[in-house]
């Protein structure tokens, strides 16, 4: 596409390709506000080139990695993804703050009867302050669960990939 035809597209289209479902923002703005102590925050659509986010092990798409700013200040980035469970996948929340450290984690939606345990903020703050120097490990340094061990090990290589795609990121001081 041509840079005419994709600007006329953007404009036409934007707002509809770029942003999250009404019913993941709403999660989404929730945890931003209680993770950051601020109702006053933008959130802004932050889109890697096409060809550096094909060499990422996380997918990075124009609607799942955002900027979130308060008073013209970058607060940190949220990230939002799904990871398969055992005949589904689930929707989750990555917040960051602006040296690419977890914040905070959470499991915005989860589609099977069983497993949703892996959405407890006990389970979820093993995640806080890892960074992307950290190599996270099923049953080493992150706690099994009983009857959740296909999601327990999809949300572990999710966030492995994640902060590995962070370092890239940062290696390339894109972020």
């Amino acid at each position: 596409m041509n840079i005419k035809l994709t600007i006329i597209f953007i404009l036409l289209f934007g707002f509809q390709v770029i942003g999250l479902p009404k019913n993941l923002q709403k999660k989404v703005d929730k945890e931003i506000t209680e993770t950051f102590q601020t109702k006053n925050f933008t959130f802004e659509a932050f889109v890697i080139p096409t060809n550096v986010a094909s060499e990422l092990p996380s997918k990075f798409e124009t609607n799942n990695f955002f900027q979130i700013h308060s008073n013209n200040q970058l607060l940190g980035y949220a990230y939002v993804s799904k990871a398969p469970s055992k005949t589904d996948q689930f929707d989750y929340l990555v917040l960051l703050d602006t040296e690419l450290i977890v914040l905070s984690s959470k499991v915005l939606v989860y589609r099977e009867d069983y497993g949703g345990e892996i959405g407890s903020k006990r389970w979820l703050k093993q995640f806080i302050g890892k960074t992307q120097n950290d190599d996270l490990r099923y049953g080493d340094n992150i706690m099994a669960i009983s009857g959740a061990t296909i999601s327990v090990r999809s949300m572990t290589t999710a966030m492995n990939n994640l902060l590995q795609s962070l370092k890239i990121l940062h290696s390339k001081n894109m972020i």
